[in-house]
C-alpha cells in the first residue's frame, strides 16, 4: 500500500511481504517494489514473535554477503553466529550484533543447545546498511554490543534505545560507514515523539501499538513502514502503548543493485559474487562448514 501525499509529512507507507520459513514467517519492508532504500538501509527484515518448542530451533544455514554490513537485534530469544572470519557470538535481547561484508564473509545464525532445550519466543529484526561505494570491498569485520553499552534515552513515557548512529546529543558504539538512525523506541500512551530533520531521511516500523502524525490524516498500524518527507518536521503521537523501529540517515552515494545476498554499486560484482559461491570459492564457517544455501535462480534488483 502506497500512500499518496502531496502536503502531509508522510511520502508513504508500506505494507511488508510476508515469507514464510517454514517454522516462522518473516515479514520484509525493505526492499519493496514503491521503495528500495530509507538512507543507507536496502534492507528490512522482522521475523516472529514465534514460539519455538522444545527441540526446536531456528537454523539460518551458512550464506554469503558482499557491500553492506548486517545489523541484528533481537527483542526475545537468543541466536549463535558464526562466520568465515572466525567470530562467534550468541545475541541475546536488548544487544547488537554488526556484520560487515565489505569484499565478503559468510555466515550462519542458528539456535543453540539451550535454546534447543526449553521452549523459546524468537521475535526480532535484521536490516542490511549499504557501504558508501569507496568502502564496498573493505575487511570483513563482526562487532558485539552488549545491552549495557547500547545508549537509553528516556523520559516521562519515552525509552530510546539507540542502536546505531546518533540521535538526540547522543551517538551509539555501533561501527556503522554513514551518518545513520536506528533505534527502538517504546511510547507510552498519548506520548509524543519528535523525529528531528537532522537525518534526511527517516521512516518508523510499527512493532506494535499505533501512531498518529501530526499534520496528516488517518492512523498508522502494526507491521507498517511510514516513510516520512525530507526535510519535514514529524511528531508522530502513541495511540495505546506502541513500540517503533526508527530508521533512516544520509543516502548513499548512487544507486545500489542487490541480488540475493549481495549488495553493490556495480553490477559485474554482483555477478562476480554470485558466480563464487556458485563455485564454491567463498571461504567456510569454521564449526559450521557442511551446510549451506545454494544460490537461488531469482530475478535480480537493477539498480
Amino acid at each position: 500500500m502506497t500512500l499518496q501525499s502531496h502536503t502531509g509529512p508522510v511520502e508513504q507507507t508500506i505494507l511488508p511481504a510476508t515469507r514464510d520459513l517454514g517454522d516462522f514467517s518473516v515479514r520484509r519492508a525493505l526492499p519493496s517494489a514503491k521503495r528500495r532504500m530509507v538512507g543507507p538501509f536496502v534492507f528490512l527484515d522482522s521475523f516472529g514473535p514465534v514460539v519455538l518448542r522444545s527441540g526446536q530451533g531456528a537454523d539460518t544455514r551458512p550464506h554469503p554477503h558482499i557491500g553492506l554490513s548486517t545489523l541484528t537485534y533481537l527483542i526475545e530469544g537468543e541466536s549463535e553466529h558464526r562466520d568465515s572470519a572466525g567470530y562467534v557470538q550468541t545475541i541475546r535481547p536488548g544487544e547488537v550484533n554488526l556484520m560487515t561484508a565489505g569484499r565478503g564473509i559468510v555466515h550462519s545464525e542458528r539456535s543453540g543447545p539451550a535454546s534447543r532445550a526449553r521452549e523459546e519466543t524468537m521475535f526480532g529484526f535484521q536490516a542490511w546498511l549499504g557501504l558508501p561505494s569507496a568502502l564496498e570491498e573493505t575487511d570483513p569485520g563482526f562487532q558485539h554490543v552488549a545491552t549495557g553499552d547500547v545508549p537509553v534515552i528516556a523520559d516521562h513515557g519515552v525509552e530510546i534505545r539507540l542502536l546505531a548512529g546518533s540521535f538526540a546529543g547522543r551517538r551509539a558504539s555501533t561501527n556503522i560507514f554513514s551518518e545513520t538512525l536506528y533505534a527502538d523506541v517504546v511510547l507510552a500512551d498519548g506520548m509524543r515523539f519528535p523525529i528531528d530533520s537532522a537525518h534526511i531521511e527517516r521512516a518508523v516500523y510499527v512493532v506494535s501499538g499505533a501512531i498518529e502524525v501530526e499534520g496528516q490524516t488517518g492512523r498508522f498500524g502494526k507491521d507498517e513502514l511510514v516513510v516520512f518527507r525530507p526535510d519535514t518536521e514529524i511528531v508522530v503521537r502513541a495511540v495505546g502503548p506502541t513500540r517503533l523501529m526508527v530508521l533512516g540517515g544520509e543516502p548513499l552515494d548512487g544507486p545500489r543493485h542487490i541480488f540475493w545476498n549481495f549488495v553493490s554499486s556495480r553490477q559485474d560484482r554482483i555477478d562476480q559474487a554470485a558466480a563464487d559461491w556458485r563455485e564454491r570459492r567463498f571461504p567456510g564457517v569454521p564449526g559450521d562448514d557442511v551446510e549451506f544455501i545454494p544460490l537461488p535462480e531469482t530475478p535480480r534488483l537493477a539498480a
